[in-house]
């Protein structure tokens, strides 16, 4: 779930464009929803600054909640997010980052999709 519509929109493309299904969320109850909807989601991306009723870090925490395997990376153009704040396994990226990095990353992790 990405706050910038021009950035969400590219990285549905980058994804899309390698055959993953993606889901978009507009805001931190749709990404819940979505979450319960479709059990076999396998990478989530969401920007600290989020529409709803919870920011981004509090959403990482309820996807980890929910889905433990998920690959979980949480960006920001604002100040970083301290790792303790993070669940488990979280991957904090600044703004600007990398697609094809992030693509690398996901795909050398143990678990990958």
């Amino acid at each position: 779930m990405e706050d910038e519509a021009l950035l969400r929109f590219d990285m549905i493309a980058f994804f899309e464009d390698r055959g993953w299904r993606v889901y978009d969320a507009e805001n931190a109850e749709q990404a819940v929803s979505l979450l319960d909807q479709h059990r076999d989601i396998r990478v989530v991306i969401t920007d600290v600054l989020i529409p709803g009723g919870m920011d981004g870090v509090r959403l990482a925490h309820v996807v980890r909640e929910r889905l433990p395997a998920t690959h979980l990376f949480v960006v920001s153009g604002q100040a970083p997010v301290a790792a303790e704040a993070l669940p488990p396994r979280a991957t904090f990226l600044p703004k600007p980052f990398d697609l094809n990095r992030m693509l690398r990353q996901i795909e050398h992790r143990p678990g990958s999709v």
